[in-house]
């Protein structure tokens, strides 16, 4: 799961003027827009359990496809670098694994500051 922040100027309701806003996306779906002068935010419901899901199937599904496309392209740099990336495919899954549990934490409890 991939978390990601942008910086957009918008019109705040509450500060009834233009203001900076942090918005935040969660897989490139958006999960909250917040004002950085009142802190008011709008947080937009995401299943965040179900993109984590939607997320490893399609890495699943999609892998023999990326794996045949890689060694077509470049056999001998293919098996060259799959001794090494099956070392460390577990700590790689691991690390993955760490980081999505660590957002779905954070935005658990619905703080944003």
């Amino acid at each position: 799961m991939k978390q990601s922040r942008m910086e957009a100027d918008l019109y705040c309701i509450h500060c009834r003027e233009e203001s900076p806003f942090t918005i935040t996306y969660i897989n490139d779906k958006l999960k909250t827009i917040c004002c950085t002068q009142c802190h008011h935010a709008i947080d937009v419901r995401l299943d965040l359990q179900k993109e984590f899901i939607q997320e490893w199937q399609q890495r699943l599904l999609s892998k023999p496809s990326r794996m045949t496309t890689e060694y077509r392209d470049d056999l001998s740099q293919f098996l060259f670098t799959l001794p090494i990336r099956l070392a460390s495919k577990p700590y790689r899954l691991y690390d993955d694994i760490k980081k999505s549990r660590i957002i779905m934490r954070d935005f658990k409890d619905v703080k944003h500051w």
